[in-house]
């Protein structure tokens, strides 16, 4: 035997010349006989060690089962198409392993179906792939089947207990057109991406609604009281219109940090282009300010420089300062985690890769299919904790010594 396989060269040597191969088919169709006979035996060798004796040795039977015939089936294998006779016992007690019951794939094309759609790849394609790689031909209905298969995954995944306290909780909503009863409708993916006392961020939920709005938000974060989150030290959210309000409902100790480059985003919609660069070196002073005294003087200075000009910039973000300036009362580190939604937008920038290729969407079950697949591929990458945690974690003792229990 050889380290790179069952048979020697020799041996190897000698299977070729018994089967004078002619061409690369002649070879594909010997070794489908051949896989053919190896499954054969394997079930045969299954059964033996179910009743405990080899066929037709009596004498050391010790079971009142027996075999009882064959039942034929074809199976798809890398090879084709393969018919195989699968050995029966009389009580009907044997669940043989290497071709399952009801199992007629070998391939191994379902995991290959679901590992294609979790990277965005359209039916059509898979099933392009699959015929040039085995030649196998899949329909529209067998992918549909196939991915359905992690539906209940999803739902226990979903409601999936979690902890009870997280130090950090981003929150915001990525878009999709979606058909719906006729109609090509924008859903929003709800998405809450959670750091726990450990450091560790995972993904906590998805949800799929109408265009975002508070209400939904209020509902999510129930679900997530309901699925075990007792406490949240600061949420980071966009500036949607109600979430503060819908955070209080629920999590009233929260502190909220609105997202400041979602506040500059909103800052400069009416600026003309000619003043957007100046506009924006002059807030950033703002936002950059080492307390939050020095941040609002460096906004009465940005409002003598533009107030007159632009009004509703300075209105904004004074109605807003309370939850924009959050950040000033935390250290360094934890400012670099908190004042942005960064984190959560790396995240859907990351599902868009995988998206990008579905325009429209056939039904919200078949979105949340392809979002969960692709998330599970992002958190498998989450391996390390957030940086800096050990000095952020020993701040948060501090400002929190009831809500933050080092373990």
């Amino acid at each position: 035997m050889t380290r790179s396989g069952l048979l020697s060269k020799q041996e190897l040597r000698q299977f070729v010349k018994e089967h004078n191969f002619q061409s690369a088919e002649d070879i594909q169709r010997t070794l489908k006989e051949l896989f053919a006979e190896v499954l054969q035996e394997a079930l045969e060798a299954e059964l033996d060690t179910h009743l405990g004796y080899e066929k037709h040795d009596v004498k050391n039977k010790q079971t009142r089962n027996s075999r009882n015939g064959y039942s034929k089936k074809t199976v798809t294998s890398e090879y084709g198409d393969v018919e195989i006779e699968v050995p029966r016992d009389r009580l009907g007690e044997f669940e043989p392993v290497v071709v399952k019951k009801n199992q007629t794939n070998v391939t191994g094309i379902e995991e290959q179906i679901i590992a294609l759609y979790a990277k965005g790849v359209s039916t059509r394609d898979i099933q392009d792939h699959l015929q040039g790689l085995y030649g196998v031909e899949v329909s529209p209905t067998l992918i549909s089947n196939v991915t359905n298969k992690i539906v209940p995954l999803i739902k226990e995944w979903q409601n999936r207990p979690l902890q009870q306290v997280y130090t950090v909780v981003f929150l915001d909503a990525i878009h999709f057109k979606v058909k719906q009863e006729g109609h090509i409708v924008n859903k929003a993916a709800y998405m809450v991406i959670g750091i726990d006392l450990d450091g560790n961020k995972d993904v906590l939920g998805i949800w799929i609604g109408e265009n975002e709005s508070a209400k939904f938000w209020l509902n999510v974060l129930n679900e997530l009281k309901n699925r075990g989150v007792q406490d949240i030290l600061i949420t980071c959210v966009d500036n949607l219109s109600g979430f503060s309000q819908a955070i209080a409902a629920c999590y009233p100790k929260t502190d909220i940090q609105k997202c400041i480059i979602h506040q500059i985003r909103n800052s400069t919609r009416y600026v003309s282009y000619k003043d957007l660069k100046k506009v924006t070196a002059d807030l950033k002073p703002i936002y950059k300010a080492v307390t939050e005294e020095a941040a609002l003087l460096e906004l009465e200075r940005f409002e003598e420089n533009w107030g007159s000009k632009y009004p509703l910039i300075v209105k904004s973000w004074r109605q807003n300062w309370d939850e924009l300036a959050t950040f000033f009362k935390y250290p360094p580190e934890l400012r670099k985690l908190i004042y942005t939604t960064n984190m959560i937008e790396s995240y859907h920038r990351q599902l868009r890769k995988v998206t990008k290729g579905k325009s429209i969407f056939p039904t919200d079950e078949s979105l949340l299919k392809m979002l969960y697949l692709s998330t599970m591929d992002v958190i498998r990458k989450w391996t390390g904790r957030v940086q800096n945690w050990g000095q952020i974690l020993l701040q948060l003792t501090v400002y929190y010594p009831e809500r933050v229990q080092v373990r």
